[in-house]
């Protein structure tokens, strides 16, 4: 058994070539319940800062205690342009590409109720007009609740499952997202880790950045996890 100290926090990881564990909380602990056989590349609660990660709009984003807890929250929108139709809100994580990868964050809704009302998480991230993202957006359609594909035009739902909708609420919830770049396999999870709530099969982008934030909404973010094979792009 080997420890790594991130963020302040103590992971408790299992020798290599087995299986890594964490807990439903994120950085918060360790347990003995299987999440991946992929490595650990960081595991991120805010405890220590936000310089490893890079919003669009760096006015957008601040950090927040609640009940002495430390959150990375968008609280306004960005005043960006992007190259072409895609989220606005975009925070990446600086440096961390991965190929095929498990992504595990908490997040939390705070843009009053509404038909679009939306999070985002980014993956496959290589520059603004080429990446993933997932939209967990209140009720569906060919904009929302979808796993999209930038590739040098407008956003493009690639997703073969979803859900009638993201049931948004005030409270925190937990999503993950699993890639496989070798199958082309995208499944996305929330609350519910053990049955996707959308998924796809693209194989255009193999490796990239991922990163967390909102279309055009807002919201808090914790205990991001991230799994995966580390690439040299």
């Amino acid at each position: 058994m080997s420890q790594f100290r991130i963020s302040g926090v103590v992971l408790a990881l299992v020798a290599a070539g087995s299986t890594a564990v964490m807990s439903d909380d994120g950085c918060s602990k360790a347990t003995d319940k299987p999440v991946t056989d992929l490595p650990l590349v960081f595991c991120d609660d805010f405890e220590s800062g936000a310089d490893a990660w890079e919003p669009a709009d760096l006015k957008a984003w601040k950090l927040e205690t609640i009940d002495g807890n430390t959150v990375f929250a968008q609280f306004a929108q960005s005043k960006i342009e992007n190259p072409v139709r895609s989220p606005f809100n975009r925070c990446i994580r600086k440096g961390d590409s991965v190929g095929s990868f498990v992504l595990d964050v908490k997040f939390q809704s705070t843009k009053k109720d509404y038909p679009h009302r939306d999070l985002c998480l980014f993956f496959g991230f290589q520059d603004p007009s080429h990446l993933y993202y997932v939209h967990f957006g209140k009720r569906t359609d060919d904009h929302a609740n979808q796993i999209f594909i930038v590739n040098e035009k407008p956003r493009t739902k690639i997703s073969t499952k979803t859900t009638p909708g993201t049931d948004w609420d005030d409270e925190w919830h937990h999503a993950r997202i699993k890639r496989n770049v070798q199958t082309g396999s995208i499944e996305v999870f929330f609350d519910d880790m053990q049955t996707p709530v959308m998924t796809a099969t693209d194989k255009t982008f193999s490796w990239g950045r991922v990163g967390i934030g909102s279309f055009d909404d807002t919201g808090r973010f914790d205990n991001v996890t991230l799994f995966g094979q580390k690439t040299d792009r």
